[in-house]
């Protein structure tokens, strides 16, 4: 049975658990669960991270904790009875631990280990800290460790400050709002500044000395040495090393380390040295022979420096190894420092090559008591103290310290009658006062203990030695009188035995007769001759004499005279004794009364140290003084007292005050004293208003603090004494003194007088008064006096002046003191304060003052709130409401619209004081309960006043909102502020519904309301979905979600608003929309049906809700591309909605809408989704092409397309797509009309006019035509522009656009294009985008790219889906499964404009633009078997299933892909697919044949290929398996239909006999020598092939046409063959298979298809059929096997499966990629190429480049590699005229005679087209030469022979005509380039649609020999019906009369060449439906989008 749990409410997991049981809950070790129930050794229970999924698991896995249960029952919280630290540790470390992995995978390695390393600290700290062993300081320690390392981590991780207080985080609800600011506050800045410490230690640990020459003892002194001036700072550090160089006593560290204190910030400079002497104890030379002496000297040995800034700088950890130095001449040692510090190098040098001295420096900061702590084990371990000479910068009372410090300095001596100079040494004693040697008073330094004697340096043969030696004497200040010390003078002998012989002395007492101690600086003294140590042993003999040069009398010449001298330097540093003797006169004042009076003068002048060093005693004799004869001294001893008082305000003796404190506690025993003190400061205070010099008054008043601490204390004493006499008399004198005070405030000053200035000083020390007044007066009493004495002040006179600031600052002492804590003085104290505060923020002066006082007051309320003070705590809340809201609304309003002051200083002082103006207002807000607001609004006297602060109010809380107002990472302080402002909100909006609805309803006030209701709930700190798990959950649970709360509160206000409503519609649609799409469930539930009622009010009102729908969609695109939305709004938005309508009358439209708006978002979702970061272009694009539509199409925003036009435009340019970004930006060219409308800014667009925009964007587009290679496009457009120029005689740009057009020709000719590969690709399955989902499209491919290439990148573009393997339409599953299929195939596009394809003279640069370009239509072959398929012969059964697609626009256009709008499939028969196949290979062969007899190749090998493919294809049965399969009895019998194609085959058939017997004559003559014997071969092989085929002589009809092959045009027959070559020349029968094998010599992979077997040829022409005439590379992509006709075969991709057929293609080198896309065409198969498919031949000769050019012969045919680029550069020249001439009577002459009057010159067959073309238009007649219509026109073969050409069967006349009529009309606009059909007006009658696709060029090789033109087999007439409702009639340009001008446009539509073009932002450009596109947009069939209504639809 489960039980809850009483206790067991927390635990840890222990151990992983599967939870694999029943009902079981999987926990990782570490988890924190929580416990809910227990059954029997099992718990039940959630993981806290993860509280919705409740489970069991096993009691033995959980490690329980205690906890505190919050709220117990169904929602409790569980809190761990643990360190609130620890708490906080395991939290954060799990937050980090999360983002830790993030950091890794984003790859920031660095912060990766930082953190790493972090963490692991923090572990192991809180492992200490729970273990629970820490002694307290030590906890404190890890805890600041812990906390500066996790507010480490999270600003490194960008997560939230913390605040704390005493290391541990705060509950912001337990600490008032500005407490919790200034927490935050000092948090923030102290990741700013750390205070540097203003003192400085350092410490020194001697190790060792290091050097090659040691054996003796050595003494090492380290001092710190002041470069600048030249003297010791410190005394010396003595180190004794043993003769190793290794201290002396290593156990006792005190020895060998210390600390050189007190260093002030002044000391750490560059020119502060430590400073090394290193002294060696033995023989005076150092390499004299060992035991020569016994005797030790003391011998220099070496000097090392470091200057105390390297230590700033080092690692303080390591060790140093300093260099040791010696000098070249002893005599100097004494400087040698100094020299090594200048660098002086020829004085010294190092002594010896490795001497080096090991020492460890660290410098370490902070005052001593802190280091103690810190470094516990250096102080533990014992160091010595070094100290300063002098006292540090700051003196600290109590310090004991009476040292005398006397330095060796030099001495002068008399040679003695010696030849040499002595070596003398001095040795010094202290004696005491009954001249007994005083033990252990003389040191070398600190370190070691003090010893007897000291014995100087010995310096060699030297008798004027400086030693420079100094040494320290700690004298006790009791034996200090009567001491002196003695030097005595000994001569070191080398020989005698090496004795020291005594040769004289001195001595020098240490204190005069009157008290004074010896004064400091240099003595010198006098050498008194003594030989004998006897002499001197009774000192009192000697000090009788005189002791210095400096007091001798004047007339004792001799010793003056002497020559001897020996100086020494003193100086003493003590606490007790003083050289001072006016000091010693006013301590000893009972001795000399009579000098009292002059000693109180002489106080003022005695140097400040001496009066601390003896403040003690100082104020106990000025007290005893007052105490004796007040009457006579009083005022002086008052004057003396200030000035002490005052000496300790100044910055070095301020640590006096303490001393002062503790002597007025402790020490002070004048019980009387308070009289006379309050007497003689009423005096002064009463002589203020009448003084001249307000000085000394001044100086009084600012004592006035320690003057009141004395009255009280003696006051207190008195009491004591007394048991409490005279209380009266004393509060009387008070409260006297206080009168005087106030009246003395209260006198009105004009401006600075002196006695404003007295005010100000006394207002400053005022408040440090009341402490001391409460220590005997009542709290209210004191309150009292304080009250009146401020309350006194005048009121500000003027503002500036200075008495307000100090006012301020008065009463911000009083506001923090003690005092002001205590309730029952604060109610007495508030109003005064309130007074002043006001005044000063309605002023809006010192705002910084007031921002403090407020926060302080505020502070103090928040920390009573829970004690008996309720009341008086609401009341006090209730006076600041009253007297300081509004004034601190104003003020935060005031300040944050102030323009931020430039210096960073300032913006600091403003920042701070914006941020604590608004946590007082949060906290006086916070403080505020229902009765308050209540009593808030009813204080308002009118409406109008009552608007002003609500609105007031909401504009603070909008900026308070503002994400600058607090630093980012300040959460705890934001989600405070939404708190306390959703709870005001609250309160007010009862009194915006009551106060401003129905007949008094304010808009402002509601707009302001919802406004700031919309941002609070957008607020980023309130997005709980962004924040992690733990910290969404901790706000959850400490505030809600106040987002909901606040919706809720908006549903409310808006229900009441009734018909005010409509106010707000569709004002509030907007910021509404934002709210619902904030992704929080509830909100949205309760937001959304706003919508509905807005729909029902706007209806209401104007009978539609237009202007809600318009107002939604614009918001949409804004909102959901910032990010905000999903797809559960989407559903939300739609279900909500609906369901809110059904009832409504209005519901279609209202349906409508919400479909409308549903879709809007599908399409904004997957737009958003597509520009995600690392999306592929071609989904942008769709999904860009796919909104951009919806615009136009279904929600009609010419804005918002317009943008998206623009979107796409840059793209489109980003993806380098530079024709469909041309095609995109003529959208947004076509919505402009050449006007002078003004247009405004827009996008990148300056304001400008119309014209000027469109001029802009056509120069634009045509810069990217040209970068597309699209120049047929940019030449319309050119002209275009042209025409505009010449209209306003704009000459200059129009040459220059005349040029640009020029050069787009140029281009054309001269460059080389590829031709595009195109594809289909399906989209099935419910998980793609919107706009892909269940649809097919047609893609044009990038340059260069294959099939597999193609499908590669799809499958990239879309990682999840899969490639479906086969071609046929997918089933229903598929559409509805949740996956991803893609369908690919490679499609041949049927050009739509087959004029210019079928002439004869058009080079292929020319042809390949309209191959490629305007195409709607894309086809795709299948063969397959129907019936049984004859082993035997496969053609009797192959059929082939032909599907067309046309798509919604034609490509290239705005993308490179598009939809299919419509498939249609057809069947081909075996007999028509055999008549296709011969028809190709036919066209193929004539066009080789034209080339080589023009002598247009350089190598003749294509067409021995050819030959021989088709020769040996027939003979080896080839031909033959078609007359078995269609010319047998049993096939005419049973189909009698097919007698007409049967005939067909058999013309085709004789007619390939034919051409083959004229190719082979033509080859005898240029086949080259070694080529013979094949040549003979091959005639041979053709009269074996006659003879199969039965041919003796070729019937009249066939024979009759190619007699015109004479002139070398083959043309004529190629156009008898109605459109049905097969572009790669389908291999006519016989061209099947064998060809083969010669023809792909060089691909590898060709030999499968070499053989001739039947089943091989049947499989070729198989694949030849559908079209695959690839070239031989793609063979090794798809392979397909030869023997089958299945989809592998073939597999759906003409790109990838060779062709049989064209045997020259194959071989041609030049083929490899040229002719991929002739080639691709030919897949098409025939039947459905219009007339013009006939692709440029590329064999015949009006077409073909010089011979020069192709380059056949000059690239060795082996190479089928080189690019196509490489292999042709075709040189501009004049030869397509040429051809023509040759081809004498040329297909397009005669038919220009027969249908067209005579041209201008343009290229030969530009002809007619433009100009027929421009027939309809009325206004380019005049210039067109040519007749106006041309009528449909098909003349008969007779016609056509006439003409010169044989038309050899009326199926060929048909196509003739076809073909004819379209290129009659076509010509110009071919030649002109590309024609941009615009939307057609309805058609004209005359088929004059062909011309109308020329689609943009194509990068496109110009054709090689080998490419075999393609033709469809429709016949003639139906290509020609197709195209007609295809193809847009003429440019409608020419239908439209320009506005400017009569002159009619020329032919085409011109673009400026850029000549110069403007640098041109790249822009999008809306390409209008209709208009430039340069595909024929409008098909009839087709229903398009109407224009956008302010159309022109022309460009």
């Amino acid at each position: 049975m489960w039980i809850p749990t009483e206790h067991e409410k927390y635990g840890v997991v222990l151990a992983s658990f599967r939870g694999t049981v029943q009902h079981g809950l999987p926990l990782e070790i570490g988890d924190t669960v929580q416990i809910l129930e227990k059954c029997e050794g099992w718990y039940r229970g959630f993981i806290l991270k993860n509280p919705n999924i409740k489970g069991i698991f096993p009691c033995s896995y959980i490690h329980l904790k205690n906890a505190h249960i919050k709220n117990k029952g169904q929602f409790e919280t569980v809190i761990p009875v643990e360190d609130s630290v620890i708490t906080e540790m395991t939290s954060t470390l799990r937050d980090w631990g999360a983002m830790w992995k993030q950091l890794y995978v984003k790859n920031e390695g660095d912060l990766f280990h930082r953190l790493w390393h972090v963490m692991n600290e923090i572990l192991d700290l809180r492992r200490q800290v729970l273990v629970g062993h820490l002694t307290h300081d030590r906890m404190r320690d890890v805890k600041q460790h812990i906390t500066a390392r996790l507010d480490w981590g999270n600003e490194q991780l960008g997560l939230d400050l913390v605040p704390r207080q005493e290391f541990s985080m705060v509950d912001p609800d337990e600490i008032s709002v500005t407490e919790l600011y200034r927490l935050m506050e000092h948090r923030h800045r102290k990741k700013e500044t750390p205070t540097a410490a203003s003192t400085h230690h350092l410490f020194v640990h001697m190790k060792s000395l290091m050097s090659a020459n040691l054996g003796e003892e050595l003494e090492v002194f380290f001092h710190i040495y002041d470069g600048r001036e030249n003297r010791p700072l410190s005394e010396r550090f003595f180190v004794r090393l043993n003769k190793s160089g290794l201290p002396k006593s290593p156990e006792k560290t005190e020895r060998q380390c210390t600390l050189f204190v007190d260093l002030g910030s002044s000391d750490l400079r560059k020119d502060v040295y430590i400073v090394v002497h290193i002294i060696r104890i033995g023989r005076m030379g150092a390499g004299e022979k060992k035991n020569q002496c016994s005797v030790q000297y003391r011998r220099p040995f070496g000097c090392a420096v470091v200057s105390i800034a390297d230590l700033l700088t080092a690692d303080s950890k390591d060790d140093h190894l300093l260099k040791v130095y010696a000098c070249n001449t002893e005599s100097e040692w004494s400087q040698i420092h100094e020299n090594i510090i200048k660098k002086a190098n020829s004085r010294y040098n190092l002594s010896g090559s490795n001497t080096g001295l090991a020492v460890a420096l660290q410098l370490l900061h902070g005052d001593i008591e802190q280091l103690r702590r810190e470094y516990m084990v250096l102080f533990t371990r014992g160091v010595s103290i070094t100290r300063k000479l002098g006292f540090s910068d700051v003196i600290m009372p109590g310090e004991m310290r009476n040292d005398l410090y006397v330095a060796l300095e030099k001495g002068e001596f008399e040679k003695g009658g010696k030849s040499v100079a002595k070596n003398v040494e001095i040795t010094v004693y202290v004696l005491d006062i009954d001249g007994q040697i005083l033990k252990g008073h003389v040191a070398a330094g600190s370190g070691e203990p003090g010893a007897d004697e000291y014995h100087s340096l010995v310096l060699y043969h030297n008798n004027s030695p400086r030693w420079a030696e100094q040494i320290k004497l700690p004298i006790p200040v009791d034996m200090f009188r009567g001491s002196h010390v003695r030097f005595e003078f000994r001569h070191c002998s080398t020989k005698d035995k090496g004795e020291k012989k005594l040769f004289g002395y001195s001595f020098v007492p240490l204190m005069q007769e009157d008290g004074r101690t010896l004064p400091d600086g240099t003595h010198e003294l006098i050498i008194h001759k003594c030989e004998e140590n006897t002499n001197l042993a009774d000192c009192s003999r000697y000090l009788k004499m005189p002791f210095s040069k400096a007091n001798l009398p004047s007339n004792n010449q001799t010793l003056k005279g002497a020559k001897e001298s020996f100086w020494i330097t003193s100086f003493l540093c003590s606490t007790k004794l003083t050289q001072n003797g006016d000091m010693l006169d006013l301590l000893k004042w009972r001795a000399h009364p009579e000098r009292i009076n002059d000693s109180l003068s002489k106080l003022k002048e005695i140097d400040g140290s001496e009066i601390v060093k003896f403040l003690q005693d100082t104020l106990d004799t000025l007290f005893g003084i007052l105490d004796e004869s007040s009457q006579r001294y009083g005022l002086k001893v008052f004057d003396s007292l200030v000035h002490i008082i005052n000496l300790l305000q100044d910055s070095k003796f301020q640590h006096f005050k303490p001393v002062m404190d503790t002597y007025i506690e402790s020490h002070f025993a004048g019980a009387l004293s308070y009289r006379d003190l309050i007497k003689v400061l009423k005096w002064y205070v009463d002589r203020i208003v009448d003084a001249e010099h307000q000085d000394h008054i001044q100086q009084v008043l600012k004592a006035s603090e320690y003057i009141f601490k004395y009255i009280i204390q003696s006051r207190r004493l008195f009491s004591l004494a007394t048991g409490g006499q005279n209380e009266e008399e004393f509060r009387v004198c008070v409260h006297e003194l206080f009168m005087s005070i106030r009246f003395f405030l209260s006198q009105e000053n004009k401006g600075a007088t002196p006695v404003a200035q007295t005010q100000a000083v006394f207002l400053r020390t005022f408040p440090a008064i009341y402490g001391e007044l409460l220590k005997i007066f009542a709290v209210r009493e004191v309150a009292g006096f304080v009250r009146e004495t401020l309350g006194s002040l005048p009121a500000a006179a003027q503002a500036d002046c200075p008495l307000e600031a100090v006012k301020l600052q008065c009463i911000a002492k009083t506001v923090e003191g003690q005092l002001y804590i205590n309730p029952e003085s604060r109610c007495i104290l508030l109003p005064v304060v309130l007074r002043v505060l006001q005044g000063h923020m309605q002023e809006q002066k010192d705002l910084v003052m007031c921002a403090r006082i407020l926060t302080s007051m505020l502070s103090l309320i928040k920390k009573e709130e829970n004690s008996t003070a309720e009341p008086v705590v609401s009341e006090e809340v209730e006076l600041i409401v009253e007297s300081l809201l509004g004034v601190l609304l104003r003020t935060i309003l005031e300040i944050s619209n102030r323009p931020q002051p430039a210096g960073p200083s300032m913006r600091f002082q403003f920042q701070d004081v914006t941020g604590e103006f608004v946590a007082c207002l949060l906290a006086l807000l916070r403080q505020m309960s229902d009765r308050h607001y209540q009593k808030l609004l009813q204080a308002f006297s009118s409406k109008d006043n009552l608007r002003d602060f609500l609105l007031q109010i909401f504009t603070v809380f909008r900026i308070l909102i503002r994400p600058e107002m607090f630093p980012k990472d300040w959460t705890v302080m934001r989600l405070v502020t939404n708190n306390v402002i959703i709870t005001t909100v609250l309160y007010l909006s009862d009194a915006l519904r009551k106060n401003f609805l129905s007949d008094k309803f304010d808009y402002k006030v509601w707009d302001s309301y919802f406004y700031l209701s919309v941002i609070f709930i957008n607020q980023p700190c309130l997005q709980l979905e962004s924040f992690s798990p733990s910290k969404r959950k901790k706000i959850l649970e400490k505030y809600g979600d106040m987002r909901v709360m606040m919706g809720c509160e908006i549903f409310s206000m808006w229900q009441n608003l009734g018909e005010h409503k409509l106010n707000f519609i569709p004002a509030m649609i907007g910021p509404f929309l934002e709210v619902t799409l904030v992704p929080q469930p509830d909100l949205r539930n309760v937001m959304i049906p706003i919508f509905h009622d807005m729909m029902d009010w706007e209806q209401r009102r104007s009978g539609n809700f237009k202007q809600v729908e318009a107002k939604l969609i614009d918001k949409l695109d804004s909102l959901m591309s910032e990010g905000k939305g999903d797809e559960t709004y989407r559903e939300l938005f739609n279900s909500i909605l609906l369901k809110k309508i059904e009832r409504e009358t209005w519901r279609e439209s209202g349906i409508s809408l919400i479909a409308t708006v549903t879709r809007l978002m599908e399409r904004l979702l997957d737009y958003r989704d597509c520009m995600k970061l690392g999306e592929v272009d071609g989904k942008k694009i769709g999904c860009t092409v796919s909104l951009l539509n919806f615009y136009k199409t279904e929600l009609n925003k010419e804005e918002m397309y317009i943008r998206y036009i623009h979107k796409l435009y840059d793209l489109h340019l980003k993806a380098q797509n530079y024709t469909e970004a041309s095609y995109t930006l003529l959208l947004y060219d076509e919505l402009l009309e050449w006007s002078d409308r003004p247009l405004r800014e827009f996008l990148n667009y300056p304001m400008q006019s119309e014209w000027q925009r469109k001029e802009y964007l056509h120069l634009t587009i045509i810069q990217n035509f040209d970068r597309g290679k699209c120049w047929e496009n940019g030449i319309i457009l050119c002209r275009e522009l042209a025409d505009q120029y010449e209209s306003y005689y704009d000459y200059r740009n129009l040459s220059k656009m005349r040029m640009m057009e020029a050069s787009l020709y140029d281009k054309i000719m001269d460059q080389q294009r590829l031709e595009p590969e195109f594809f289909r690709v399906g989209f099935y399955g419910k998980k793609f985008p919107f706009f892909l989902r269940n649809k097919e499209f047609v893609c044009r491919g990038h340059d260069y790219e294959r099939l597999e290439a193609f499908q590669q990148r799809m499958l990239n573009e879309f990682p999840h889906a899969i490639a479906m393997q086969h071609v046929n339409q997918p089933d229903q599953t598929i559409y509805q499964a949740d996956a991803q299929y893609l369908q690919i195939y490679a499609v041949t596009p049927i050009p739509e404009s087959q004029d210019v394809l079928q002439r004869d003279g058009v080079p292929d640069n020319i042809k390949s633009f309209y191959k490629f370009n305007h195409i709607w239509r894309f086809r795709y072959d299948r063969p397959f078997h129907k019936g049984t398929k004859d082993k035997e012969n496969e053609f009797k059964s192959l059929w082939v299933e032909r599907t067309t697609l046309t798509l919604v626009q034609s490509l290239p256009g705005i993308s490179r892909w598009f939809e299919v709008d419509k498939r249609e499939l057809v069947e081909v028969s075996p007999l028509e697919n055999a008549i296709e196949v011969i028809e190709n290979k036919n066209l193929q062969l004539r066009t080789l044949i034209t080339q080589c007899q023009n002598r247009q190749m350089q190598n003749i090998n294509p067409l021995t290929m050819c030959l021989n493919g088709v020769i040996d294809a027939a003979v080896n049965g080839g031909l033959a398996r078609y007359q078995e399969a269609f010319f047998v009895k049993d096939y005419i019998m049973n189909h009698p239909e097919d007698g007409d194609k049967i005939g067909r085959l058999r013309e085709l058939m004789f007619e390939q006999a034919h051409i083959l017997e004229y190719g082979l004559a033509v080859h005898e003559k240029f086949v080259p020598q070694d080529m013979r014997p094949l040549h003979k071969k091959l005639v041979d092989q053709f009269h074996l092939m006659k003879s199969s085929l039965g041919i003796q002589e070729f019937p009249a009809y066939v024979r009759a046409s190619p007699v015109h092959f004479t002139n070398g045009s083959p043309r004529t027959c190629r156009n008898s063959v109605p459109n049905i070559i097969s572009p790669d020349g389908g291999v006519g029968v016989g061209g099947i298979g064998g060809g083969r094998g010669l023809t792909r010599r060089s691909y590898p992979a060709v030999n499968r298809y070499s053989s001739s077997s039947l089943s091989s040829q049947a499989s070729n022409e198989v694949s030849n059929i559908t079209g695959q005439s690839e070239s031989s590379d793609e063979v090794f992509n798809m392979q397909p096997s030869p023997s089958t006709s299945s989809l592998s075969s073939n597999h759906s991709a003409s790109p990838n499966v060779t062709s049989s057929a064209p045997s020259s293609a194959r071989g041609s080198p030049q083929m490899a990629e040229k002719h991929k896309h002739s080639r691709e065409n030919s897949c098409l198969s025939p039947r459905e190429r219009p007339v013009s498919a006939i692709f440029p031949n590329p064999l015949d000769p009006a077409q073909r480049a010089p011979p020069h050019q192709i380059g056949d012969a000059a690239l060795p045919r082996s190479d089928p590699n080189l690019s196509a680029p490489d292999k042709v550069r075709p040189t501009p020249s004049s030869w397509s005229l040429d051809s023509v001439k040759e081809g004498a009577p040329s297909f397009s002459d005669s038919v220009g005679r027969l249908l067209c009057p005579p041209v201008p010159p343009r290229p030969p067959y530009s002809g007619s087209s433009a100009k027929s073309k421009r027939s309809q238009s009325p206004v380019s007649v005049s210039r067109s030469p040519q007749k106006t219509t041309v009528p449909p026109f098909t003349p008969s073969p007779t016609e056509c022979q006439s003409s010169g050409l044989v038309s050899s069967s009326p199926v060929l006349s048909g196509s003739y005509s076809s073909g004819i009529s379209s290129l009659s009309r076509c010509s110009v606009s071919e030649a002109s380039g590309t024609e941009l059909s615009l939307p057609p007006p309805p058609p004209p009658a005359t088929d004059n649609h062909h011309h109308h696709h020329h689609h943009p060029p194509y990068p496109m090789p110009p054709p090689l020999p080998s490419s075999s033109s393609s033709s469809s087999g429709n016949n003639s007439d139906e290509p020609g019906a197709r195209r007609e409702n295809k193809t847009p009639p003429p440019y409608s340009v020419y239908e439209r009369n320009n506005p400017r001008r009569p002159v009619p446009l020329p032919h085409s539509l011109s673009i400026p060449p850029q000549a110069d073009p403007p640098a041109l932002p790249p822009k999008p450009h809306q390409l209008r439906t209709g208009s430039m596109k340069l595909e024929g947009t409008s098909d009839p069939r087709v229903p398009r989008p109407r224009p956008l209504p302010r159309k022109v639809s022309q460009l």
